[in-house]
């Protein structure tokens, strides 16, 4: 038996793709507004206005063990139900599949910053879309949006600077996009396009707890202040929905802090990119891409190496062996050269980076997310109004 067998742990279940996933939270919301050729795969009730909030960072484990912080949205967690985020448990890839309702194996967004096969390069594909790629060309699908706005008015609420985004106009296109800068001036923007008109589909983006997990952790004083923050914004828009809205609440992925010791730079040991030409992901799910002319044998001993040397704190797979496992979902013949031809899926909380490759910066980050681990993969799904006649009512009253 060889060292790395005896570290190799059982590979958690795919994401529950057209079952429990993020990818269904827009697909049964337009089903729920009463659209035909949408499946309402989540049963949502039936409703005129539905608004979705998605908390960026918010796992359901961070939730429930830090709900001291989150009194209100405390209430409605013993009748919320969990989604799984999709793989990798990343906000470029939960977001497409959230708008696309699709898994990332088809809508193409597999990692954070990716191979980009017609350039030989690495792209981004969450804030720093390279130039030369073209978003709908990236993600060719129709959006949720695209097939609900001629029929439903459409309003996604966030930062002005994601309106227009290359991941907006990859993931999320289709209907008005609102600003504002604060999550009080969200709210009231996500109110106004409730009230405007008798039958709307409202997506608000709040941001805040990721940006703080990622800088202080999310076992911090200051995620804890933000919770309390992000509590108190949806008491004020429960309480300030029109008659017939339905009110839900879910995010991209969890998070799980790194401490500084538990940072790894693969680069600094040769075994681990002996064959790698470029790497990409994000430190808890690595995407390694070997050189072309790079055997079979050569892949295996490169999957050897890793699994030697950090077996026991990550699952590594072959780019074959993901797919065959349905982590990206069924995958399309031109996004199954975007992912890495070996992956490295952190199980402990343990950060591997290729300091040749990213900043400084990076290291500073404590709060990470990317693998498939229930803390990272799983997130909420809370109701917190269903609709009625009058004011929506709140279902934890």
């Amino acid at each position: 038996m060889t060292a790395s067998s005896l570290h190799r742990e059982p590979l958690p279940a795919a994401p529950a793709y057209g079952r429990t996933s993020v990818a269904e939270v827009f697909t049964s919301s337009a089903a729920a507004l009463g659209l035909p050729d949408f499946s309402n795969t989540l049963d949502l009730p039936a409703a005129r206005r539905v608004c979705v909030v998605l908390v960026d960072g918010l796992g359901s484990a961070l939730l429930r063990q830090r709900s001291g912080h989150a009194p209100f949205l405390r209430q409605f967690l013993d009748s919320g139900r969990k989604l799984g985020s999709v793989f990798p448990s990343t906000t470029a890839a939960a977001l497409a599949s959230l708008g696309t309702g699709l898994a990332p194996g088809q809508h193409g967004l597999v990692g954070y910053d990716v191979l980009d096969p017609g350039q030989g390069r690495i792209v981004n594909m969450l804030g720093g879309w390279d130039a030369a790629v073209q978003p709908d060309r990236w993600q060719p699908h129709p959006t949720v949006f695209e097939r609900v706005a001629p029929r439903v008015p459409v309003t996604s609420v966030g930062l002005a600077r994601f309106d227009g985004s290359g991941l907006t106009r990859a993931a999320l296109r289709g209907g008005t996009y609102v600003a504002g800068s604060t999550p009080q001036a969200r709210v009231k923007a996500a109110c106004r396009a409730l009230e405007a008109t008798d039958q709307a589909l409202v997506y608000l983006y709040l941001n805040e707890l990721d940006k703080t997990g990622h800088r202080s952790g999310c076992m911090s004083a200051d995620w804890g202040d933000r919770l309390e923050d992000l509590d108190r914004t949806m008491r004020s828009l429960a309480a300030g929905l029109p008659p017939h809205t339905l009110l839900l609440l879910t995010a991209d992925h969890g998070m799980v802090d790194v401490a500084p010791e538990q940072q790894v730079d693969f680069s600094a040991d040769p075994a681990l990119i002996d064959g790698v030409a470029l790497t990409g992901g994000e430190p808890r799910m690595v995407h390694l891409y070997t050189e072309p002319d790079l055997t079979e044998a050569g892949v295996a001993r490169l999957v050897e190496s890793w699994r030697s040397a950090h077996g026991h704190r990550a699952w590594v797979l072959t780019r074959g062996e993901a797919i065959a496992a349905g982590l990206f979902g069924p995958v399309a013949p031109a996004v199954s050269p975007r992912i890495g031809d070996v992956l490295i899926a952190a199980r402990e909380p343990v950060a591997f980076y290729d300091t040749r490759r990213v900043p400084a910066s990076a290291l500073e980050v404590v709060g990470q997310h990317g693998s498939i681990t229930r803390a990272e993969r799983e997130v909420p799904l809370l109701t917190l109004a269903k609709p009625g006649p009058g004011p929506a009512r709140m279902v934890g009253r």
